[in-house]
């Protein structure tokens, strides 16, 4: 899947959920309060991981699998509410990491 994909689903599915704020709570969820969902979901992805290696029990239906996808689908989103092409700054940091390590 590219990158150019995942933003536009990500975004498509971000607009059903803002409907469906809109409906039930009169507004969209700001920037900061889509940050602080994807920061709860990456301590999920924490906490689903020291379940994985068997250092801490699971006590939800998450998967790691699913935590993963859904930060990463949080990291799409608050990308684009904050007007960052997040595929030239993947590609920036990738080959800045790159060329420090070598």
């Amino acid at each position: 899947m590219k990158i150019e994909d995942v933003k536009k689903r990500s975004l498509e599915i971000r607009k059903l959920y803002h409907e469906l704020e809109e409906k039930y709570h009169g507004s969209q969820w700001t920037i900061e309060e889509d940050a602080l969902a994807f920061l709860t979901d990456a301590g999920l992805v924490g906490r689903l991981t020291m379940d994985h290696v068997k250092r801490w029990p699971k006590d939800h239906e998450d998967t790691l699998e699913h935590k993963i996808s859904e930060c990463i689908w949080w990291l799409m989103v608050l990308s684009d509410r904050m007007n960052i092409d997040i595929e030239e700054s993947l590609e920036q940091f990738l080959s800045e990491k790159e060329n420090y390590l070598k």
